[in-house]
Order: structure tokens, then sequence, then C-alpha cells
């Protein structure tokens, strides 16, 4: 993980939202909202990693399509580099979808099966000429093989002819190809088997360093984004319920979802999990069409209260600056919390 210095910001998102319509009948009327992703803002500065953690259906992969341009907010901005992906058309934004790009869930679906390594990575440079004189593409699209641990022997093979992190370490590096500063990872090691996902992280952390990129790491398993991620936020429904560095979420959870989540994460310790007190929540999350009234997680939380179901929290310090909470009972500095 990186050090906690001021360093440039690269990705900022300010309320974004997206909301979709769920149309019925023949006529296919509007009759409600999914709301996807509510009212999400984030900040990414140079060289970091912000993980982002949750249950599935809590608007993780909808957050990525919105950070890389492949959806439209319904309201909300991000900004890349100072300047605002979505107030962009055509030119303007294929150049400013340069500096963040995505590396996605299945390496099974994410390669067109009739072109082979080379032709993936090499296509980036066909798109955007301007990246790179013809002659010099294949020798860019070696380095980048040799850059994710190919062989670039491996160029001539096609995707059926690969394993699983050998196809996921080849979109990385299609990634690469566009000289990105955010790379946004959408679950991109979920697909793999233990050993390779672990190969595929420590990859992921030395490409950081030597090409100072900055992560979005978007995860299920707790332990991978934590040996990542120098700051998490915590999604439920659409919402950052709990952000902060990595060790304020980890070894001071103050949302109820954070803790819950963290007591189901598996634990290496023998030792430790026998002092680990488990939570388990009640019932499936509900639904994004038609969310509970006041604070999202209540009918699930073991902390509920009355009041829970009548206003809805907001993101507040709980400890630091930078550890944010949204929650009734929780502790805020000179609050009432528990």
């Amino acid at each position: 993980m990186t050090t906690a210095v001021e360093r440039e910001t690269v990705l900022d998102v300010r309320d974004l939202v997206k909301h979709f319509p769920v149309r019925q009948g023949a006529l296919r009327r509007t009759v409600g909202l999914l709301k996807a992703v509510d009212g999400v803002s984030l900040e990414l500065r140079r060289g970091e990693t912000l993980g982002i953690v949750g249950e599935s259906g809590c608007g993780k992969s909808t957050l990525a399509k919105l950070l890389t341009a492949h959806e439209r907010p319904t309201s909300g901005r991000v900004t890349v580099l100072g300047r605002s992906l979505h107030d962009l058309r055509g030119g303007e934004l294929r150049r400013a979808r340069r500096h963040v790009q995505l590396i996605f869930q299945d390496p099974y679906t994410s390669l067109d099966p009739r072109m082979t390594v080379a032709a993936t990575v090499r296509e980036p440079y066909d798109v955007n000429p301007d990246l790179a004189p013809r002659g010099d593409r294949d020798r860019l699209v070696r380095e980048l093989l040799e850059a994710v641990g190919l062989n670039p022997d491996h160029g001539g093979r096609y995707p059926h002819e690969l394993s699983g992190g050998q196809r996921q370490r080849v979109g990385i590096a299609r990634a690469l190809a566009l000289r990105p500063e955010v790379l946004v990872c959408d679950e991109p090691v979920s697909a793999l088997d233990v050993s390779v996902q672990a190969q595929i992280v420590n990859l992921l952390e030395e490409l950081r360093e030597r090409f100072s990129l900055a992560y979005v790491f978007i995860a299920h398993d707790l332990s991978v984004v934590r040996h990542l991620a120098d700051r998490v936020a915590v999604m439920y429904l659409g919402k950052v319920v709990e952000t902060g560095s990595e060790a304020e979420v980890y070894e001071s959870a103050a949302h109820p979802y954070t803790r819950a989540l963290l007591s189901a994460a598996p634990v290496p310790d023998p030792a430790a999990r026998g002092t680990r007190q488990e939570i388990v929540l009640d019932g499936e999350p509900p639904s994004p069409v038609d969310p509970p009234s006041g604070c999202s997680f209540h009918p699930r939380c073991f902390m509920a209260e009355d009041g829970c179901a009548r206003s809805a929290p907001v993101l507040e310090p709980v400890a630091g600056a930078g550890h944010l909470v949204s929650c009734h009972l929780a502790r805020h500095p000179g609050g009432d919390g528990p």
C-alpha cells in the first residue's frame, strides 16, 4: 500500500446517481426506478488504491461503468484529471477515456475469441494511431506482454489456448496500452483459482509502482481488498455507508453493515476464529426499486432503533476527518452514539 502523502487527484466523483427505468406492459410504461447508484462521492489520488466492497447488487459494477463512461449518469459528475467525462462527446470523450480503463471480471468473455493475443493488445494503438507510430506497435505489444508476465510468443495464440490467469494478464496488457492514470478493476480475480488470484494481485501491485497507476479495486473478498487498498469504501444499496483508510475500516469499523461483512470474512489464523464475534444479517438486501424508508439498512440491522426508519443518515466523520460513516448510531465526534 502507498504511504499517506499528498498527491494529485486523478479521479473525482461527486454526487453520482444512476437510475434505470423499470418498464412494464405492452406499451413499456415506466412504473418505477431502479436506483443502482444513488449519490456516491469518491476521490482517488495518483498511486493510490481505493477498495470498493459490498454484497452483490449494491451497485459496484454500475459504478465501475460510470467511472469509465460505459454508462452515462442520471446526475452527478465524474472528473478525470480535471475534465468531466460526461460533458464530452465524440473524439474528445474517446481521448479522455484513455486515462481511465476497465479490467473486466471475467477473462473468459472479455476477450474476442477471433483475435490473437497480439492483435488484442495492439488494437488500442490501431484505434488511437496518435499513441504510437505504426512501426513501433509490434515492439510495444511485446513489451506489454512481458510487463504482465507473459512470453511474447503468446502473441500468436488465441484466448481459448490460454489459462484464465493468462487471459486476465492479456486484459491488463490491453488496458495498459492506452497509458491510463486509473485502472478500474471490477472483480478482476473472482473468476480465478485462489493461487492464480494471488499472482494477479501481486502483478497489479508491481504495475502500480512501475507505471504510477491509481486503482479503483472492486471485490467481494475483503482479504484481497485489504492486501491492496489504501482506502476502502463500503457500499450498500447504491450508497457509500462507510469510508476511510484501510486500518480505520478494518480495525475500527463503525457501521453495523461493515462489521457484519468483516465478521463473515475468512480468517486464516485458527486461533483468531474463536475470538471473533460473528454477525449474521437477517434476510436479503432490499430491492433498489423499492428501498426502505429512512436508513436503507435498518430492516437487517442488529442495532436498529425506531428512529432509523424515519430519517436517512448522511456520511459524517466518526473519528478522524477521513473516516466517514452513514449511521445514526455510530459514534460521531460530540455525538451520543453507543
